[in-house]
């Protein structure tokens, strides 16, 4: 989410626009929820095989033509003007004519300094051929180095056998080859460190346990530097392990943006006891999540007696409720999760 002003909302035309062409991407649509004016671009009409003008501008119209085994991923109106949510995705959309096409969109909440949802907008690119895909796919590559050029960051994944995937970033930061970390991934540690981190993170993946660890780190350039690296178990359905996704930053620098897997990784860690205390915190019922989150009072029960899978939806949209009303969540001590108050 990004905190605006009043003023800050005229983004919907010239301002969203130019960053919608920054990117090269081919369509968006744009939400003004204090004043209800929706608007799409030519791109989204070319996408979505409509004329300029055929369609009044509406959220329900864009989710209406999604491809119905792939609507129950995208969120509905009420839980991004109400709860602030509007995730990325890959669905499917029909077309008039009858024609499919694959999407990949990547939306964002606008919130005001109250937190208080104001704007969401939402680009979209169509991948459903192969070089589509492959120009999506480097221009996520062209953002993810701006990002690692202006704060050093980057993030990383491994899978539940311990193979890890490591992205250009880390080779440039350490100047090690590819080859000498795929044979052992603590190698990007300081020799001192490397053993301590490694019994940390096996310890910690073995127990399914969100984890911190602050190694010290050699640099291409000469010199060392500490590094926090956040890692989170992301889940299936089902509440299995799929894969594990680390968000790697400078220790001295403020929060680096995370990705869809490693934030709903973090999401599904907060547990039945932690959104009891963060209601405390708010001085809310359970009534009152349930209205500030959308949910039924019978589903933030459950939720909060850890009757819920992990990965429900559920439990997304009660903590971007919370989120909104002024709680934010903290690791603590390499793997426990506190809750306080903004």
């Amino acid at each position: 989410m990004r905190v605006v002003t009043v003023a800050g909302l005229a983004f919907s035309s010239h301002a969203y626009l130019q960053l919608v062409e920054s990117f090269g991407l081919t369509g968006h649509w744009s939400w003004n929820f204090d004043t209800g004016i929706q608007t799409w671009s030519l791109g989204l009409h070319r996408i979505l095989g409509l004329a300029p003008g055929a369609l009044r501008p509406d959220y329900d119209a864009f989710r209406n033509r999604v491809h119905p085994e792939d609507l129950a991923v995208i969120e509905t109106a009420s839980e991004i003007v109400e709860d602030g949510l509007l995730r990325d995705h890959r669905v499917r959309v029909i077309r008039p004519d009858g024609s499919v096409r694959i999407l990949s969109t990547r939306g964002e909440v606008y919130v005001s300094p109250e937190a208080r949802p104001r704007a969401a907008a939402c680009t979209v690119l169509d991948i459903t051929e192969p070089a589509h895909l492959a120009r999506a796919q480097a221009l996520e590559r062209r953002r993810r180095w701006a990002l690692f050029e202006q704060s050093q960051g980057f993030q990383f994944t491994n899978s539940i056998e311990g193979e890890f995937h490591f992205p250009p970033e880390l080779f440039a930061l350490t100047g090690l080859p590819p080859d000498a970390v795929a044979d052992d991934p603590f190698l990007t540690i300081h020799p001192g460190e490397r053993e301590h981190w490694r019994g940390l993170s096996i310890e910690a993946q073995a127990a399914g346990l969100v984890h911190i660890a602050t190694p010290l780190v050699p640099l291409a350039h000469g010199g060392n530097r500490r590094f926090v690296v956040v890692t989170v178990p992301v889940l299936d359905a089902a509440g299995s392990i799929v894969e594990w996704s680390s968000i790697t930053q400078p220790a001295e620098t403020a929060g680096l943006p995370i990705t869809d897997g490693a934030r709903a990784g973090l999401e599904q860690a907060v547990r039945g006891h932690h959104l009891r205390a963060a209601r405390a915190l708010l001085g809310w019922s359970m009534s009152d999540l349930a209205r500030a989150s959308g949910l039924s009072f019978s589903t933030v029960r459950r939720l909060e007696d850890d009757g819920e899978s992990p990965a429900a939806r559920s439990r997304h949209a009660v903590i971007a409720a919370m989120r909104i009303a002024g709680i934010r969540s903290l690791l603590l001590n390499g793997n426990r999760i506190a809750v306080a108050r903004r």
